[in-house]
């Protein structure tokens, strides 16, 4: 199985009152492990959308153990947690500079066209993009 990890300072911005990382980030963090692992794989997003392809989120589900302060370094990795040629399930795990885990969670994204929507067969629009999700997921 193949992961990208992603290290991300945590910014004064990203934080309430108290320090604490605001929940609403680690979506964000998410998408930032995300793409860092699409381009590991040797893609990039923004040539996806010039071919008239967007990977919409249908689904997100995280999980909060332990908050992310302000001033420290947090690591995310990124995976293919499941793969069928049509829908993607990434899957996160988030930690903190004492190793402790965060968050983890899944999002799972399709492919449509750009113009109508309508959902798009990875295995059959997008051939090196399947072939890399079946690799990595192994």
């Amino acid at each position: 199985m193949e992961v990208a990890y992603t290290k991300i300072e945590v910014r004064y911005a990203e934080t309430d009152q108290m320090g604490v990382v605001h929940h609403s980030n680690y979506v964000v963090w998410c998408e930032l492990g995300r793409t860092h692992f699409i381009e590991q794989l040797g893609f990039k997003y923004h040539q996806l959308e010039k071919e008239g392809v967007l990977s919409p989120v249908t689904n997100i589900d995280l999980t909060y153990k332990v908050p992310a302060v302000y001033g420290e370094t947090v690591q995310i990795a990124t995976w293919v947690e499941s793969y069928d040629g049509v829908r993607v399930i990434y899957g996160y795990e988030i930690k903190n500079a004492k190793d402790e885990i965060c968050v983890t969670g899944n999002s799972t994204h399709v492919c449509v066209n750009k113009e109508t929507f309508r959902p798009l067969a990875i295995r059959k629009h997008l051939p090196a993009w399947h072939a890399a999700y079946e690799k990595a997921k192994k």
